[in-house]
């Protein structure tokens, strides 16, 4: 996949991506690697070694963080602490983590699946998003971006996977909030909650194999894998990275790639 460079290698960039040791996380980050000019801070519960295997373009270069975003408060301060110490730059973060409950009705949940899926897919989001804002809220002449990607499961209810709708659909709502309070800045950064497509991931395998008694569109899902309607992590993230990389990005904070 070619891709335009989001950024030039004389003016160096910091790019967070949480959730990158797989899926469209870890495509992201090797994307990004694979442009010049991108100090990219890859952050997952189990990093995918691989990834460093990855060769960095002029000027790129990647640090990797082992992490729980299930611990948000403690995710939040390290990544303020460690902006504390970055020279201002151009910089992003891409809240991709997230972690789905199995699917079932929401009587028929477990409360800790459904309480990890809250903490990684909104709780942590909303934290980090705060601890960048104002890490980065003192550099002067940047560009600043948040990127979250979310999910038409946010906008659209399912039944069998009210978690995930919540912390989609709450990840929505809090874009469009912050989305007004830096624009009433005079510098402020532009988010996005972009839902990216439907991937051919693990959770897509977990939605496939679900008891259908208990996710009765898990049929549907199977349908889209037998049909070739999945787009590959690797596509997938050259969409998302087309959308974080165009000019009028921010201007509506609420985005799908299947409309770019």
């Amino acid at each position: 996949v070619t891709l335009a460079p989001m950024n030039d290698a004389s003016s160096p960039s910091i790019i967070i991506v949480t959730g990158a040791s797989r899926g469209l996380g870890r495509a992201l980050a090797a994307q990004l690697l694979a442009q010049p000019g991108h100090h990219v801070l890859a952050i997952a519960r189990h990093p995918d070694p691989a990834l460093g295997a990855v060769a960095p373009a002029a000027g790129s270069r990647l640090s990797s963080w082992t992490l729980d975003l299930a611990q948000a408060v403690d995710a939040a301060d390290r990544l303020a602490d460690w902006l504390g110490r970055q020279p201002p730059a151009d910089a992003t973060l891409i809240n991709n983590a997230a972690a789905l409950s199995t699917p079932a009705t929401l009587s028929a949940s477990d409360a800790v699946e459904l309480v990890a899926a809250l903490r990684v897919g909104l709780e942590a989001p909303l934290l980090l998003t705060a601890a960048f804002l104002r890490g980065t809220a003192g550099w002067p002449g940047v560009a600043r971006k948040v990127l979250n990607i979310s999910s038409g499961l946010g906008r659209r209810a399912m039944a069998g996977a009210a978690g995930y709708c919540a912390a989609k659909a709450g990840m929505d709502h809090f874009t469009r909030a912050v989305a007004l309070e830096e624009a009433a800045l005079a510098h402020g950064a532009r988010i996005v909650s972009l839902a990216p497509g439907v991937i051919d991931t693990d959770m897509q395998v977990q939605l496939r194999a679900a008891d259908r008694g208990q996710f009765p569109e898990g049929a549907r899902f199977a349908d889209l894998k037998a049909q070739g309607l999945l787009d590959s992590p690797d596509a997938a993230a050259a969409k998302v990275l087309r959308v974080l990389a165009r000019p009028d990005f921010g201007v509506e904070p609420i985005a799908d790639v299947r409309d770019a």
